[in-house]
């Protein structure tokens, strides 16, 4: 089983910081063989942003405004194992609706850093007290297609609590999956998939009824890497 402080040790390690991001993910991904054919038969609706790889924020000779934002990546010790802590956003949402995602958003005039704002936007949405969370270290940023660069903040939660208290308008649902499930790269989901005209690629780990793809997928793919690197 991967501990906290493996966790901690890889995380903290020398390495080269890439930003990776939708545009970057996706068009490395078309230019490889062997995607499997997107199914989302019985996960609902799975929404994706209207915007083309060439004119979505990261692409070569795009500028476009960016907003930085955080994400907490919640370790939980629950009794056999660490789990993660995942949400799935309400169908109505402005931005990234039905998906599944990270507690986290843009910061406020009022957050110090990114680190501020996944903790306090944690807070919000499920409740997590702050104080609760131990920092064990920082991924890669993520930029989204629509401007969004995201620090995803990975924090332990030694004593968590039997449950969570969902933002009843913002968070649809709360549940936690196998840490171990989700670092193994045998779950990692490379995905084709046409929407609308436009062609995507990315990666997904369907776990259960949650369809977990896109930047979330992008980031834990990140987790993984850290963590099995020797």
């Amino acid at each position: 089983m991967v501990t906290p402080g493996h966790i901690r040790q890889q995380l903290s390690r020398a390495r080269s910081s890439t930003l990776r991001g939708d545009v970057m993910s996706g068009l490395q991904l078309l230019s490889e063989a062997g995607l499997s054919e997107f199914n989302g038969e019985g996960y609902g609706p799975i929404l994706s942003s209207g915007i083309s790889y060439e004119k979505g924020a990261g692409a070569p000779g795009v500028t476009v405004k960016r907003v930085r934002a955080g994400v907490l990546v919640p370790l939980l010790m629950r009794e056999t194992e660490l789990t993660v802590l995942l949400t799935r956003r309400h169908d109505d949402l402005n931005r990234h609706a039905g998906q599944v995602a990270f507690p986290g958003g843009r910061m406020d005039p009022g957050d110090a850093d990114q680190t501020a704002a996944a903790l306090r936007e944690a807070e919000e949405e499920v409740g997590l007290d702050r104080n609760a969370v131990d920092i064990l270290g920082c991924l890669d940023p993520y930029l989204t297609i629509t401007g969004f660069e995201v620090l995803p903040v990975v924090g332990l939660i030694s004593d968590p609590p039997k449950s969570f208290l969902p933002e009843p308008n913002e968070v649809a649902a709360v549940f936690e999956v196998p840490l171990s499930f989700l670092v193994n790269p045998e779950n990692h989901q490379k995905v084709r998939r046409t929407v609308n005209g436009l062609e995507r690629a990315y990666y997904a780990m369907p776990y259960e009824q949650h369809y977990i793809w896109g930047a979330t997928a992008g980031m834990i793919v990140n987790l993984s890497e850290v963590l099995n690197t020797p």
